[in-house]
């Protein structure tokens, strides 16, 4: 019996060679941290600065330029009965009894003819709302913040008309004219001046419009997705929905604009710029994303708990919506908070189905015109009058929050209802 022939020995490994290799292999993992971390500083540098930005130019469209001006009421100038300050007509009778005329006069008293001009037509609002609010003020003197023109808010800041700059001058040295916190600006909706207008009515056609998206996009893509998942057979007409589905997701946004002014808008014509409208357009271009999301989350949920399920007894619909359903649960609201968001921020789709029109007062209904925060920002952008530059930034702002609070609800959602094993 022949001996097996001897097996090469291993050539012996060149220490410095191996060193060489090593520290080669730490440099690189070095380097590869340091550009992640650099990565995330300059992301991090970028938000910073965006926010910064941002706070810093809107903080200014939330103050307004007002004129600080004494009323006497206590001389009965306004022949009203405090209770006909109770009901919705209690503005009507305010300016049936004269105050437009009382404000006026108290104006022209205090400064010249010049600067009283410039007092906003509409300023006697403002002391008509503090009289409804407090009865008691038809027989004392007040003091109140009337709101000015845009151009005596430019004048303030230096520009717009030269003739104006000295009045504005003059008045904000006497301690008479100067930019306060306009609380109005979240409470009034869109107006033709930049010294009134308001975010509400946008917010509010925000607010309704997700509210239409969410309740279409969100159960009709979970149950497309445990449809998919769950119950379809494998084959061709599957297969060429989960292509049709992958690509939706991918189409740009305007498409489905058109599609809304096609189809939503050629069966309720009337309803143009409405918040249904607008919902039922933005579920279209939600859905896909959150039915992609359903379907991976609904995937990654471990057969083993199928298995269990079954076995106990549970029929097919109760595997689904006792066990898989609640377990994918996170997952899918991952995906709705990433619909939903790119759905806030979308202005193309809703401009192609008018909700770009002049809406002076907030939606009281779904079938209400009404804008939203996208378009609203959109259209003040648009404005020559730097005041109008001022409240859109103020806006970004409302917006941001409004993003915000809606995805921090969300992400509350999703780790309440998070399961670990």
């Amino acid at each position: 019996m022949t001996e097996p022939a001897p097996t090469s020995a291993r050539p012996a490994r060149d220490p410095a060679l191996a060193a060489a290799r090593l520290r080669k292999r730490y440099r690189a993992e070095r380097l590869f941290r340091a550009a992640g971390i650099g990565a995330i500083l300059f992301s991090v540098a970028v938000l910073a600065f965006l926010l910064v930005t941002m706070t810093a130019n809107g903080i200014g469209g939330f103050k307004r330029t007002v004129l600080r001006t004494e009323i006497d009421l206590s001389a009965g100038s306004l022949t009203l009965d405090p209770s006909q300050l109770k009901g919705d007509g209690a503005m009507r009778a305010l300016e049936g009894a004269g105050l437009p005329e009382v404000v006026q006069f108290a104006v022209s008293q205090q400064v010249d003819k010049r600067a009283a001009d410039e007092v906003a037509s509409d300023a006697w609002r403002e002391v008509g709302s503090k009289l409804i609010a407090d009865p008691a003020l038809l027989s004392q003197k007040i003091t109140v913040d009337l709101p000015v023109s845009d151009d005596m808010a430019a004048a303030l800041r230096g520009e717009g008309k030269p003739e104006l700059r000295g009045v504005a001058t003059d008045l904000a040295a006497k301690g008479k004219l100067f930019r306060a916190w306009d609380l109005g600006f979240l409470s009034r909706a869109d107006a033709t001046h930049a010294q009134a207008v308001g975010i509400w009515g946008a917010l509010k056609g925000s607010i309704l419009t997700m509210a239409v998206t969410l309740a279409l996009a969100f159960p009709i893509a979970v149950l497309a997705a445990v449809y998919l998942e769950e119950y379809a057979p494998r084959g061709r007409w599957t297969d060429l929905i989960e292509v049709s589905i992958n690509n939706l997701a991918a189409v740009p946004s305007i498409i489905f604009g058109l599609l809304g002014l096609a189809v939503f808008l050629g069966i309720f014509p009337n309803w143009r710029s409405a918040p249904l409208i607008g919902g039922m357009t933005l579920a279209l271009m939600t859905m896909p994303v959150i039915v992609i999301s359903s379907r991976n989350a609904i995937k990654a949920v471990p057969p083993s708990i199928r298995d269990a399920a079954l076995g106990i007894g549970a029929s097919r619909v109760q595997v689904v919506f006792h066990h898989v359903l609640p377990l994918a649960l996170p997952g899918i609201l991952t995906g709705t908070i990433i619909g939903m968001a790119r759905a806030l921020g979308e202005t193309a789709p809703l401009l192609m189905i008018g909700m770009r029109a002049f809406v002076a007062s907030p939606p009281d209904g779904l079938t209400s015109p009404a804008s939203v925060l996208p378009v609203q920002i959109f259209l003040w952008s648009d404005e020559i009058d730097r005041g109008f530059v001022e409240r859109t930034s103020a806006a970004i702002i409302v917006l941001l929050v409004f993003l915000l609070a809606m995805n921090g609800l969300a992400i509350y959602l999703r780790n309440r209802f998070e399961k670990r094993w």
